[in-house]
């Protein structure tokens, strides 16, 4: 049987309980697991994976990735909202720490773009529900206006219905 979908991504940080508090704090991660100062596991709030987010600490001597700049490497993990009022509720919670590093419209998801306290990057999204889907889709990056995507989609659609869900009967 083939690969189904991704269980969990492990990261290392320089200081494991300052990117507990964040994920927390910004995405509502929770705690399954820590080992103080070392390790911890995390879970999304709706998520039924034993943990979706493992971190472990470096200490404050290492040096910023150079995936991407100078090395091959990870680029982002992304996590995925319900509703466009969620994105829009995250959006506000990373401009107020000073993450939000961009949102884009890539047509078939809006997306929020992030860094953690250690420069990691992450992305946010909302994925547009199958049967709103245009029968062409246009691979595209645009800004995002949060407020018009809101207004054409609603702020409680449900997102990636029969997309990354199945579809409700």
């Amino acid at each position: 049987m083939p690969v189904q979908r991704l269980n969990h991504a492990v990261l290392y940080v320089r200081d494991v309980d300052r990117s507990v508090a964040f994920y927390r704090d910004a995405l509502g991660f929770r705690t399954k697991v820590s080992i103080p100062g070392r390790a911890a596991f995390l879970q999304a709030e709706d998520s039924t994976n034993d943990h979706d987010l493992g971190l472990f600490a470096i200490g404050s001597q290492a040096g910023a990735s150079q995936a991407g700049h100078a090395t091959v490497g990870l680029y982002h993990l992304a996590w995925e909202v319900d509703t466009l009022a969620e994105l829009k509720r995250i959006a506000g919670v990373l401009a107020e720490r000073g993450s939000l590093v961009g949102a884009s419209d890539h047509g078939s998801t809006k997306a929020l773009y992030a860094h953690d306290p250690d420069g990691i990057e992450f992305e946010v999204s909302w994925l547009v529900p199958a049967d709103l889907l245009p029968d062409t889709i246009e691979v595209t990056t645009r800004p995002l206006d949060l407020d018009a995507e809101i207004a054409h989609y609603g702020a409680q659609t449900r997102g990636g219905v029969g997309v990354s869900v199945p579809a409700l009967r």
